[in-house]
């Protein structure tokens, strides 16, 4: 009598993909406890700020420091709000973020327009130089900027901000460019075929594409500004700067000294508006990013 031997069949792929299975719990846990823990530590200086502006004076300069406040004083947070004027600073801080991240955004656009789909002799170059200029660190031009605002009579105005706008930024040029290289050429070709012209090809047809680009832009922008304090301390007079000079400069208590506990307080409420646009527009800033790092 013979026995047949039947041969064993060869894994398949949806076989080995269940033998893989039980790994991903742990690959998941794993991914989850490092984002968990890359999370604590960038929420914790905005936690220490929050506990800050909850400690009363003698708890701000103890030896050794406090972490928890005894009895939490949301009075300094009524305070800051009320010390000076605030809603006019924040105001201010508004209209120059706006008004700055909506002109660098179109500008820039266009500019990434150019060098991503206009044909010129130069062009490589030109858009290397471009880059190398954010080498150039912000300090270094600072006093030759302010001179030449000074003598142009720009000082105590916004005008810095217009033509900073204007100018477009290497960087989010650099981000639209590889953007727009992305862009199938037979949708461009299309559109010269039908009588478009370059304007209007970069007005209706790549723009309304490019909505995760200029939101990421204008989150950029618009925070680099939010955030600066050299520019408005420089440029603007006590009364029209920004909300970042006011609370460095403006919280003092009797003696003159800096109201340590209340600038706490003032510079927690200074960060929660950009905490909410960044949460509510987290989703197209991250796919923005990446379909510009992506395509070249």
């Amino acid at each position: 009598m013979t026995i047949t031997k039947i041969p064993t069949p060869a894994p398949t792929v949806s076989t080995r993909r269940r033998a893989r299975r039980p790994r991903r719990p742990a690959k998941t846990a794993g991914a989850y406890l490092l984002l968990m823990t890359l999370a604590i530590l960038f929420a914790g200086p905005f936690a220490w700020l929050v506990l800050a502006a909850l400690k009363t004076k003698a708890e701000w300069v103890s030896i050794p420091a406090k972490l928890l406040p005894e009895a939490p004083r949301w009075d300094n947070f009524t305070q800051a709000l009320t010390e000076i004027n605030f809603a006019a600073y924040l105001g201010n801080s508004m209209f120059l973020s706006f008004l700055y991240a909506i002109l660098v955004t179109f500008s820039s656009a266009a500019v990434g327009f150019g060098f991503a789909r206009l044909r010129g002799r130069g062009k490589r170059p030109l858009f290397v130089l471009l880059l190398s200029t954010m080498m150039l660190p912000q300090i270094l031009t600072l006093i030759p900027t302010y001179v030449l605002f000074a003598r142009v009579g720009l000082i105590n105005t916004y005008w810095p901000w217009v033509l900073w706008g204007l100018a477009a930024s290497p960087f989010l040029v650099f981000l639209f460019r590889q953007f727009f290289a992305g862009i199938p050429a037979e949708l461009e070709d299309a559109a010269i075929i039908d009588g478009c012209g370059y304007g209007r090809i970069f007005l209706q047809i790549f723009l309304p594409l490019s909505r995760p680009v200029l939101l990421t832009s204008f989150l950029l922008s618009f925070t680099w500004i939010w955030g600066d304090y050299l520019g408005p301390a420089l440029f603007l007079d006590p009364d029209q700067t920004t909300l970042s000079v006011a609370i460095s400069a403006f919280y003092l208590d009797p003696h003159g000294n800096p109201d340590s506990t209340v600038q706490a307080a003032a510079a927690a409420l200074y960060v929660v508006p950009v905490l909410v646009i960044f949460l509510f527009a987290q989703r197209y800033f991250i796919r923005g990013v990446v379909s510009s790092g992506l395509k070249g």
